[in-house]
């Protein structure tokens, strides 16, 4: 309730008859407990008024669905959204060394007006289970502008962020290391200078840590070597990477026991602090 007690209501005073805090309350933990309508908002606040009356005033009962949805409606999104997420880092309780993983996803059959789909950049708690904040843009590759603005938004000190190859970037770096986190980003194609070079490095350093998982399931065995290089030789300039302090390659072999046929899957980059 501390948390969305500044949330500005949009209705006119003659219309209130439900307290906004009694709706937000009754959407969320609606919404936590699988229901997605209104009307299933509404199912889910008539089933458990008695609890709901502990600690809601409720001085009207239930909203209809008609009312949950004209109210949210008319909320600005991005003040909801601001008390949501501080509300959400509240209970979140993020242990040290946590992987907050930020990625991007199409929101399928989503689309703003009847144009384009959603797009959705998100940070992930692992431990947790919880989407710490989210932010929309208007396509992928927007992806780069939003993550920092995500980064700032967020209490991460002390975690692991980890990001894909559309994030592996110096701003993005920086920002994680600003805000006192670690990372761990992933390094392909859009950064062909320092994909190359670091290629060199595990082509030609001797000082190489390596270690071997092997994994049986699903009728196969897949093998991974990880390897992990922190005294630099080939990279230019690693200090324009924010704290950069290893660089790993991993390396898939999968073997269907069937046939015996090695199916080599792929190498990848990562860059680490």
């Amino acid at each position: 309730m501390d948390f969305f007690d500044n949330l500005e209501d949009p209705r006119r005073e003659k219309c209130k008859k439900h307290l906004l805090l009694d709706i937000i309350a009754i959407s969320v933990c609606g919404v936590i407990c699988g229901a997605d309508s209104w009307n299933e908002i509404e199912d889910y606040g008539k089933i458990k008024y008695n609890w709901l009356k502990t600690f809601l005033e409720l001085p009207n009962g239930i909203p209809s669905h008609d009312t949950f949805n004209r109210v949210f409606c008319n909320l600005c999104p991005n003040k909801f959204e601001i008390c949501f997420g501080e509300w959400v880092a509240s209970i979140a309780n993020l242990i040290d060394g946590e992987v907050v993983a930020i990625d991007g996803k199409t929101i399928r059959g989503a689309k703003v007006n009847g144009v384009s789909p959603i797009h959705m950049v998100s940070a992930w708690a692992c431990e947790n289970n919880l989407v710490l904040g989210q932010l929309k843009v208007g396509e992928k590759s927007n992806e780069i502008t939003a993550i920092p603005n995500l980064i700032e938004s967020l209490a991460l000190e002390g975690t692991t962020v980890t990001i894909d190859a559309m994030g592996c970037q110096r701003e993005i770096a920086q920002k994680i290391v600003d805000a006192q986190a670690n990372y761990v980003l992933a390094l392909k194609g859009n950064q062909p200078e320092l994909l190359e070079n670091v290629e060199d490095e595990f082509r030609f350093n001797k000082k190489v840590s390596t270690s071997v998982d092997i994994d049986y399931g699903h009728g196969r065995i897949e093998t991974r070597t990880c390897s992990v290089i922190s005294d630099f030789i080939h990279i230019e300039q690693p200090q324009k990477w924010a704290n950069l302090t290893s660089v790993i390659r991993i390396e898939s072999v999968r073997e269907f026991k069937a046939t015996g046929n090695g199916d080599f899957n792929e190498v990848l980059y990562f860059l680490i602090k």
